[in-house]
């Protein structure tokens, strides 16, 4: 009898996110009128895309034991940097340059790689835990967003038709009523479930979260591993900058402040461990869902910002005892059936 309690009890742990999702379009479809609403949906969408985009990045840094507090800041940096390239060009000497969108969208994920690049190097190179690591960077990313244009903003960013600079506008645009940010959540989602679950470098990943003596032992090159999956997350976060200027037509530094915990916390619900070894994109993206519901579920029923961000805090401690009750219960029901095949 109390074997099969576990074993509902650990069928409802790993179905959790999924549950809270259906409980929470309830709750606020009642508590809100206009929740199921056409405009609304599609608001819930485009939040929704953005926040995956940096969860899936998440989820691969955190399978690896690590955690990438730098994403929010490279979200605007990134809108930054792709805003004053649009606005401004690039000047050198008496002459200035302007690049299509194209480029500029390549430059600026070539950057957000970058970013994530050094965030592994200081993590592996120079043995900093990637707390402190992705902490400095954080502070160093957002500082830059600010004096790239002295803590302004560049608005009104359609581009010029004479330079060539016209079609930003694309990425935050609606194609046959979906947001493109949707698309391309998609599309790096089915991208990334690939890379995890049927590529080498998946193995590679969940083995150096699972066991990293091991990892290496067995030949795999594991600060390689590390390095990859931050520069996986700075590509994501550099998209969701990109993605966010679009929609919005404008660049500010302080854009994606605070991302970076929405992130964690979708990558965290979603089931992917804390201590590493473990993780889902599936779930993932169904945590991404959950974090976009609550929060703009509690923005239409009039919660105050202040009381979103206690919500949101409460969010992230209880997924983390929740994926450390499940962790302990796999463990134990392991022990349980060692011991009856003895």
């Amino acid at each position: 009898m109390k074997k099969n309690n576990n074993q509902l009890l650990m069928t409802l742990l790993k179905g959790r996110t999924f549950i809270v999702l259906i409980v929470l379009v309830i709750f606020f479809s009642f508590a809100s009128k206009s929740f199921l609403s056409v405009t609304t949906l599609t608001m819930v969408a485009k939040h929704v895309a953005l926040y995956g985009i940096l969860a899936l990045g998440m989820t691969f840094v955190i399978i690896t034991g690590g955690i990438d507090l730098s994403v929010g800041s490279v979200v605007g940096l990134t809108g930054m940097l792709a805003g004053g390239m649009i606005q401004e060009g690039i000047t050198v000497g008496n002459k200035t340059a302007y690049f299509s969108v194209p480029m500029i969208v390549l430059f600026m994920l070539i950057f957000g790689c970058l970013v994530g690049i050094i965030n592994g190097l200081i993590v592996t190179k120079l043995g900093v835990a990637p707390f402190i690591a992705t902490l400095g960077t954080m502070y160093i990313c957002r500082g830059f967003a600010n004096l790239r244009s002295g803590g302004t903003t560049f608005s009104n960013l359609k581009g010029y038709e004479g330079l060539g600079n016209v079609g930003l506008k694309v990425l935050g645009s609606n194609i046959a009523g979906i947001p493109a940010g949707v698309y391309i959540f998609a599309v790096l989602a089915i991208i990334s479930a690939i890379l995890l679950k049927k590529m080498p470098i998946g193995w590679y990943i969940l083995a150096v979260g699972g066991n990293e003596k091991s990892a290496r032992l067995s030949g795999i090159k594991a600060d390689s591993v590390k390095i990859f999956v931050y520069a996986v997350s700075g590509f994501c976060a550099a998209w969701v900058g990109l993605i966010n200027t679009a929609q919005l037509s404008a660049a500010h530094p302080a854009s994606g402040d605070g991302w970076e915990m929405n992130a964690i916390a979708a990558t965290v619900l979603g089931g992917t461990s804390m201590a590493g070894g473990s993780g889902t994109i599936v779930g993932t993206i169904v945590g991404a869902f959950v974090i976009g519901v609550i929060n703009d579920g509690m923005t239409m029923c009039g919660v105050s910002e202040f009381w979103q961000k206690v919500i949101r805090g409460f969010v992230i401690i209880l997924a983390v005892v929740i994926d450390q009750t499940q962790r302990n219960l796999q463990a134990k029901m392991a022990l349980q059936a060692r011991n009856e095949n003895k």
